[in-house]
């Protein structure tokens, strides 16, 4: 039988400590939904008395089948576990598990907590006991267990026989610095195994050195069965070992499969790409494009002689599929791809051209311009369309937009307020009627441009009205405040089908209006209107 390997996700306490990254308490709870549905055995919250945000997200349990965790130090030295405030708000907390963290360096024990190695062991075992009394599952986080092992290898090892002989269900070993090598980790987890039960071990790995992952699949292999990460490797300087990329690799790659088990089944390892994107989105963070498994370009072919190769049998140039995780396959358009990239990727947008039709070389040459001016339709499918279809001529002329004006004007309201306020006009001819429109609002000059836009366009109103503007992103290249700049527009309507269009100028407006105007007009092409 396989070996059970359990899931810790830290993205909410360790991944917080990320530059740049703040989480309101409704990405909490949103992050912790999402992890107890893709199978996370258990999700660390944060700090519970350490501020107003995590103790209000400890009032209660935010999942309903991971194990809930709570993070504090162990007791401190001179005074009794049950006099310690920061064990009773871990007992307070509305968690089922209470982890405790605490220095099995020698060298941080003296210089850092400066007390005795004799009191660190002590406030271990007693914080342990006293959280396994209160009826919680208790682990320990062996804080800088590698560094702490090759300085003085007995008093690591006696840290972690503590907490497991005091009743901890993990002794978890962290490589704090980042600075440990695989080699290293399987052979000081096979060493510590003798101690500590590897069905009691965990791994918690820093990527200082770009090896957290790697380090993680070591101690596995070395006998460790929980695993300590974060998603898309979220974390304080390099960041935390990537859970995403070792759920991918635990479930993907043969050596580990066969051997360990995860509480993440083929559905949800399906939804693995969309978990680890939505929370870039949440976060404002551009997703990491070569990200294994989950990334845009994890499974894209530039190359014309690969494209070909891929074409003909994905495993040429694919170590997995991409759908086992929820990703595509991608033959990228671009002036370094040839006639295979573009009939492949014309076949996945749903339009059929042979290899051999003139049009081919018409539309690759224009695709070719669109790129020299700054276009990019890898992210823009619904404009890549729109390109295509109207190469093919087979887009309708639904409207002209005769002219727009758009004014941004910063003044004071009447309650004496200093807002900034956003109106628009658009003049729009559809068929033999002219149509002019306003809007004005304090969202925004192109929030404007959208709502006089879709205001009127005639006949066409009624297959219009459920369309929305979801996201919007600025891209600026080629300079300073004179540079071109690309705008991507995201899109859905009620029926839940969502779209991407660009629009590209020196003009920041300008290029938002080009990608609302292929939104607008690619919804009318689903649609099934005629001109």
């Amino acid at each position: 039988m396989s070996a059970r390997v359990h899931l810790f996700d830290t993205t909410l306490r360790d991944g917080a400590q990320t530059t740049g990254v703040d989480f309101s308490l409704d990405d909490k709870r949103a992050v912790a939904a999402m992890l107890d549905k893709l199978g996370i055995d258990y999700v660390e919250g944060g700090y519970p008395g350490a501020n107003p945000l995590d103790t209000a997200f400890f009032a209660e349990k935010p999942t309903s089948k991971a194990k809930f965790a709570a993070f504090g130090m162990t007791k401190r030295a001179g005074r009794s576990a049950a006099n310690d405030p920061g064990i009773a708000a871990l007992l307070e907390a509305k968690a089922d598990v209470i982890v405790f963290v605490a220095k099995s360096w020698d060298y941080h024990v003296h210089v850092a907590l400066e007390i005795s190695l004799e009191d660190n062991l002590e406030g271990i075992t007693d914080s342990v006991k006293a959280a396994k009394a209160a009826g919680r599952e208790v682990m320990l986080d062996c804080e800088h267990f590698f560094d702490g092992y090759k300085a003085n290898r007995d008093y690591a090892l006696a840290c972690a026989r503590a907490a497991y002989e005091a009743g901890a269900r993990w002794v978890v070993l962290c490589d704090t610095n980042g600075g440990t090598l695989p080699d290293e980790v399987g052979a000081i987890v096979a060493e510590v195994a003798r101690v500590v039960p590897g069905d009691h071990l965990g791994i918690h790995a820093h990527d200082d050195c770009g090896c957290a992952v790697a380090n993680s699949l070591a101690a596995v292999e070395a006998g460790a069965r929980q695993i300590q990460g974060t998603l898309n490797g979220l974390g304080e300087r390099c960041g935390n070992a990537n859970l995403v990329t070792l759920i991918g690799a635990l479930k993907l790659k043969d050596r580990y499969r066969e051997r360990f088990s995860i509480n993440v089944d083929e559905q949800q390892l399906g939804e693995l790409t969309h978990v680890s994107r939505t929370l870039d989105e949440m976060l404002n963070r551009a997703p990491n494009r070569h990200a294994p498994f989950v990334g845009s370009s994890a499974f894209a072919t530039k190359a014309g002689i690969h494209a070909s190769a891929v074409l003909k049998d994905p495993r040429t140039y694919e170590h997995v599929a991409p759908e086992a995780t929820g990703n595509i396959r991608k033959v990228l358009i671009s002036d370094q791809g040839g006639k295979s990239n573009l009939v492949a990727e014309l076949e996945r947008i749903g339009v059929t051209l042979g290899r051999d039709d003139p049009r081919l070389g018409r539309l690759l040459d224009e695709l070719k311009d669109k790129e020299a001016q700054g276009y990019a339709f890898e992210g823009a499918d619904a404009s890549f369309f729109l390109l295509a279809k109207r190469i093919l001529r087979e887009v309708p002329d639904y409207f002209t937009v005769e002219r727009f004006k758009v004014n941004v004007e910063r003044r004071y309201n009447a309650n004496g307020e200093l807002v900034t306020f956003s109106e628009a006009i658009v003049k729009v001819q559809v068929g033999d009627e002219l149509l002019i429109s306003a809007a004005e609002g304090a969202a925004g000059p192109v929030n404007a441009l959208d709502v006089a836009l879709r205001k009127d366009l005639g006949r066409y109103q009624s297959l219009i009205g459920g369309l929305r503007l979801v996201d919007y992103k600025v891209r600026i290249f080629q300079g300073g405040t004179d540079a071109v700049t690309r705008v991507l527009i995201e899109s859905a309507d009620e029926t839940g089908e969502r779209w991407t269009t660009v629009g590209v100028s020196a003009n920041i407006i300008d290029a938002s209006f080009q990608a609302l105007v292929d939104s607008i007009t690619y919804k009318l092409m689903r649609a099934g209107a005629t001109a």
